[in-house]
């Protein structure tokens, strides 16, 4: 590293001991790649940043131990990539180093939707509302670049990057876009309540757009339940450890990629900062414990404000369920093309839960996730009927929900009122934990 000529060693020492130091070691696990941030100066974002970092390269996290003492910190994740194997990609891993050193890798994340322009809709989910989404852009004229959908408790949200069908330009002229927003509000069927439709073409840079639908969702309180509402599968408990100063949040719950990232934006966003955690899976369940302060220092200090977190929380996780049948669109991109298919899903009775949507030069890469109009599972006559309409070649079943993860009871799980005897049991595990996959101790137990 070079440094500026006007900088004195204290400066340039200063400067080391606030980056945060890297390490991607595959010798000490067997089964994963340990990926090890630390620094002298705890900036709670750095913990954001890194699993931001793991998430942009689709790398699960199966283990991970978070641990900060006054101005040090350091965090351990044990990484796979998408096949359950250890990180040997050379340029993956030094993408990695690079990016977790400069903690800075948001510009990368802006450039990709460079000259494109942004919409975001949130309304009541129902059959055959994106197709409707769809159709109104295609008479338009827009061009749907990428596309990420998700639902959850009859509230959708969506972010659209779009272009110009004829010149491939931004949409910068400002009738048109009041065209396209009213268009949608109107298929969105909006009442100016809180919870009705909305949509709006945004100028802000849309750096990941999983954050913001995180956003857009909680601020259309998609966390509240009807009372027809099934009751949550994810079990979430929040107690405080007086004695320490902490709220201890424990989540158990189906482990699934970007689990963490879910967990740790909510708790960003709400702005608690994580000083201590443990993440572990095993097989398909996954444990999750944080040890957590509002950015003032405080812990949880009301029952209304406990409820809140356990509901957001539960909310974030449920929200990227992969609810149906997964359908994987691989086809030649051309005008309309999103349209088209999500009617052909609409027309046979089957609702989209969940979209992720993106084009490669000529070719479009689209991920569905289908039920039943009823929210149950898609029937299989019709994911044929539809795989037929669009040719079996390009459109692929490639998995099915598995069963949701039911919590085993175990009272040893469980706090005591105050919550002391788990996190001095928990946070004295965590450290031992860390040390050992430091290689200062022999044994963890």
């Amino acid at each position: 590293m070079e440094w500026p000529a006007y900088l004195d060693e204290y400066e340039k020492l200063v400067i080391r001991m606030n980056t945060p130091k890297v390490v991607i070691d595959n010798a000490v696990c067997p089964t994963a790649t340990l990926v090890k941030v630390d620094s002298a100066s705890r900036n709670h974002g750095v913990l954001f940043e890194a699993i931001h970092v793991l998430t942009d390269l689709n790398l699960s996290v199966k283990k991970a131990y978070i641990s900060s003492d006054g101005r040090w910190f350091m965090d351990v994740f044990h990484v796979t990539d998408p096949f359950g194997n250890k990180l040997t990609d050379d340029s993956v891993i030094s993408y990695l180093e690079q990016s977790l050193d400069t903690g800075n890798p948001e510009l990368n994340r802006s450039r990709r939707f460079e000259g494109l322009t942004a919409l975001e809709l949130t309304g009541t989910d129902r059959p055959g509302l994106l197709s409707e989404v769809f159709a109104v852009l295609a008479d338009l004229q827009c061009d749907v670049v990428e596309a990420t959908v998700w639902t959850h408790n009859d509230r959708v949200a969506c972010i659209l990057f779009l272009k110009d069908q004829l010149s491939g330009s931004p949409l910068d002229d400002a009738q048109r876009i009041h065209r396209i927003e009213s268009r949608l509000r109107h298929v969105l069927k909006g009442d100016h309540g809180v919870r009705s439709g909305k949509t709006a073409v945004t100028s802000m840079a849309v750096a990941h757009p999983d954050s913001r639908l995180h956003q857009l969702m909680l601020a259309d309180r998609d966390y509240e339940r009807g009372s027809s509402a099934p009751a949550s599968s994810t079990f979430v408990s929040v107690q405080n450890w007086d004695e320490r100063g902490y709220s201890v949040v424990n989540v158990q719950c189906r482990d699934r990629p970007k689990l963490l990232f879910d967990i740790v934006w909510t708790l960003t966003d709400m702005q608690y900062a994580v000083f201590h955690g443990t993440i572990d899976t095993d097989g398909d369940s996954a444990h999750q414990e944080f040890y957590i302060r509002h950015k003032n220092g405080s812990p949880i200090n009301s029952e209304a404000e406990r409820h809140r977190v356990i509901q957001c929380l539960q909310a974030a996780i449920e929200r990227r369920a992969s609810e149906g049948t997964r359908l994987e669109l691989c086809i030649e991109d051309r005008p309309g093309l999103l349209s088209d298919v999500t009617r052909t899903f609409r027309e046979n009775g089957l609702l989209v839960t969940r979209a992720e949507a993106s084009t490669k030069g000529d070719m479009a890469s689209d991920v569905f996730y289908v039920t039943d109009a009823a929210g149950q599972a898609a029937d299989a006559k019709a994911i044929e009927a539809v795989r037929l309409r669009i040719g079996f070649d390009h459109l692929k079943v490639k998995e099915e929900q598995r069963p949701r993860f039911c919590r085993k009871e175990s009272t040893d799980r469980e706090a005591s009122p105050g919550g002391v005897g788990t996190g001095l049991f928990y946070l004295g595990s965590l450290v031992r934990r860390n040390l050992y996959n430091l290689g200062l101790i022999k044994s963890c137990s």
